[in-house]
């Protein structure tokens, strides 16, 4: 693997685990996890570990029992009993509640980490293998052919709850982006073809549908959008080849395509001048000049995930 890499101050850009100057940091990557989103309803959820609760109850008794006291005592062994056992079902009950919101919401957040292919912000299709599924995607397609290439399918994803997640591209634009008005008309269409299936048999008839557009930091497929997204800072993370270790690690950044070779398969690529890496290059300072004038050459094959970034 070809690499050009300049002197010390080049490598606040890259791991520094992986280069031989190391001594800048890596771009990070945003994501949310279960338990620290950003959503109301995830606050109220948490794992709930379901097993027997070993119950010890004690109570020393008088040398002398009245009937009444022993009374007493049989009503409170059962109060406490029944609530026991009312508690452990209302575990079982959030348990299976929590299943459910877990599902709902890594299928709702799969953004956070998007990989290629994923029927997500990764794009491409994801079934969830129902009996179902295949035919909404030909429907899918049926739809997006008859606005004449307009429109073509970014991502398609079902889910067992009769759900499909899609995401479209205006491809009369540079970068794909659909308008509200496209979704909805697009939304339209595909509906109608849903209710038809529905009516007859072929589909559920109480599918859920979400359209949407690739979002901001879409994935960008290798090599083909390459060259489509040349003007705009990539997220890139790639494999290199440590030759002191002699073995293969990642690395990440975020940068600028400047060419792609598809003879000889190889890309060059130089540090985006954005926000996140003049915070590493030092607070309120510009890129040096050494560091705009850096380059990665590597392999197509290198890289392993090529996102948008949104410089914030």
């Amino acid at each position: 693997m070809a690499m050009k890499l300049a002197a010390s101050g080049v490598a606040c850009c890259l791991k520094p685990c992986l280069l031989a100057d190391h001594r800048l940091l890596p771009a990070k990557v945003p994501y949310r996890s279960l338990l620290t989103s950003s959503s109301p309803n995830s606050r109220r959820h948490f794992p709930i570990c379901n097993g027997e609760k070993r119950v010890s109850y004690t109570r020393t008794a008088p040398v002398e029992s009245t009937e009444e006291e022993l009374q007493e005592d049989s009503d409170e062994l059962e109060e406490y009993v029944e609530e026991e056992y009312e508690e452990d079902l209302g575990d079982d009950i959030l348990a299976d509640d929590f299943k459910d919101f877990e599902d709902e919401f890594l299928d709702k957040n799969d953004d956070s980490d998007p990989q290629v292919g994923d029927g997500g912000g990764g794009g491409g299709i994801s079934l969830a293998g129902t009996w179902w599924d295949k035919e909404a995607l030909k429907l899918a397609e049926e739809t997006s052919h008859s606005f004449n290439g307009t429109f073509k399918l970014y991502a398609f994803k079902t889910l067992v709850n009769s759900t499909i997640r899609l995401r479209i591209e205006k491809m009369s634009t540079k970068y794909g982006s659909p308008t509200m008005d496209d979704i909805e008309a697009f939304s339209s269409a595909y509906q109608l073809r849903l209710d038809e299936a529905g009516q007859a048999g072929t589909i559920p008839n109480d599918i859920t549908l979400e359209v949407s557009s690739p979002g901001v930091e879409r994935v960008v497929r290798v090599p083909e959008e390459l060259e489509r997204f040349k003007d705009r800072p990539m997220y890139v993370r790639y494999s290199i080849m440590n030759k002191e270790k002699g073995t293969v690690q990642e690395a990440d950044g975020v940068f600028n395509l400047i060419s792609l070779d598809l003879q000889s398969l190889h890309c060059t690529w130089a540090i985006a001048d954005v926000k996140l890496n003049r915070q590493k290059a030092g607070k309120g300072r510009q890129l040096s000049k050494k560091l705009r004038q850096w380059r990665l050459l590597l392999p197509i094959d290198a890289l392993r995930l090529v996102r948008l970034h949104c410089d914030s």
